[in-house]
């Protein structure tokens, strides 16, 4: 099988690329921006510059299937005058750029990483998000990645090509960066924390978890045209989530019992709403449908996703 992988030089897109080059049958090319990448586990390396004028009609020849990571991801603090239009310039644009030689160059399937932030930014605790429920995003890049959803699946019906679309909760594991990074460092060096009394519940998925799926993705027949829900299959309270991560640290947690109004107000006053709702508010994914429907199972538990997360993190510490 001969795999285009877009996004390799990202978190998920390179280990992705890692675990398919392992694979005998298995041939990689992959294609990132810029000019800074080498892939030393890839049969070749496509860059480009602009992905949604980029050509890889060329490298996209007797291909079989096509993994695409590559995103405008969200940002905390976005600098663009109009957001919207440049998460759509990549994220909607981009896509069907990359799908369309796909469809064109006659490769069967084409695996899209969308985001949950299609679905919304909460649930109400018990009340997932499932994965054929309309989507109900609240900024610009869970629009983006709906309009890309719509315009693939709309490709699907006129091209024959196979979509898959993946949803992915928060994705933590070695190499981590962002949010989780900054908490692991807080536990490790025995901050006292404000979080000892949070009783919200949400949905997380490890790395190897989240590739697990993909790969599966590529091949699996009832996949064809279907969007999944991916998670571990373990929802935790931030609480719950800081205490198996001091422990996979071999840190105490130092968590003060804070009621979550009082961290809610005090992020309103500092104009953390958005921090305010990821630590104290809920998000719950349903993935019922990923089990019934291919089989899967996580094969990591939250336990060992994190013991792996925490020891590269002590690793690279050391360096």
């Amino acid at each position: 099988m001969h795999i285009f992988v877009t996004g390799a030089s990202g978190f998920v897109g390179s280990r992705l690329v890692q675990v398919l080059a392992a694979r005998a049958d298995t041939r990689v090319t992959v294609a990132a921006r810029g000019r800074h990448l080498t892939c030393a586990t890839a049969e070749r390396v496509v860059r480009f510059e602009d992905l949604a004028t980029a050509s890889f009609s060329a490298e996209l020849s007797g291909v079989d299937a096509v993994v695409h990571c590559a995103a405008r991801v969200h940002v905390m603090n976005d600098l663009e005058a109009n957001p919207l239009h440049a998460f759509r310039v990549v994220n909607v644009e981009g896509t069907l750029n990359v799908a369309r030689q796909a469809a064109e160059a006659g490769v069967r399937r084409f695996v899209f990483l969308s985001s949950i932030k299609v679905n919304g930014e909460g649930t109400e605790p018990g009340v997932p998000f499932t994965a054929d429920q309309p989507g109900n995003p609240v900024d610009p890049y869970g629009v983006s990645k709906m309009e890309a959803e719509q315009r693939l699946r709309e490709l699907a019906l006129t091209t024959g090509m196979e979509v898959v679309i993946i949803r992915p909760v928060l994705v933590y594991g070695p190499g981590v960066k962002a949010n989780f990074l900054s908490m692991m460092r807080w536990l490790h060096k025995g901050l006292p924390l404000p979080f000892g009394a949070i009783h919200n519940a949400r949905s997380l998925v490890a790395l190897d978890n989240l590739v697990d799926l993909t790969v599966l993705c590529l091949s699996h027949p009832a996949a064809a045209n279907q969007t999944f829900m991916v998670s571990d299959g373990e929802d935790l309270s931030t609480t719950a989530l800081l205490r198996k991560m001091a422990s996979a640290l071999e840190r105490p947690a130092r968590l003060l019992p804070v009621p979550a109004v009082l961290l809610n107000a005090a992020a309103r006053m500092l104009g953390k709403r958005s921090l305010s709702q990821r630590l104290c508010g809920s998000l719950q994914v349903d993935i019922a449908k990923t089990r019934a429907v291919l089989g899967w199972t996580p094969p990591l538990s939250v336990e060992q996703a994190l013991r792996l997360t925490a020891s590269d993190y002590m690793e690279n510490e050391k360096k």
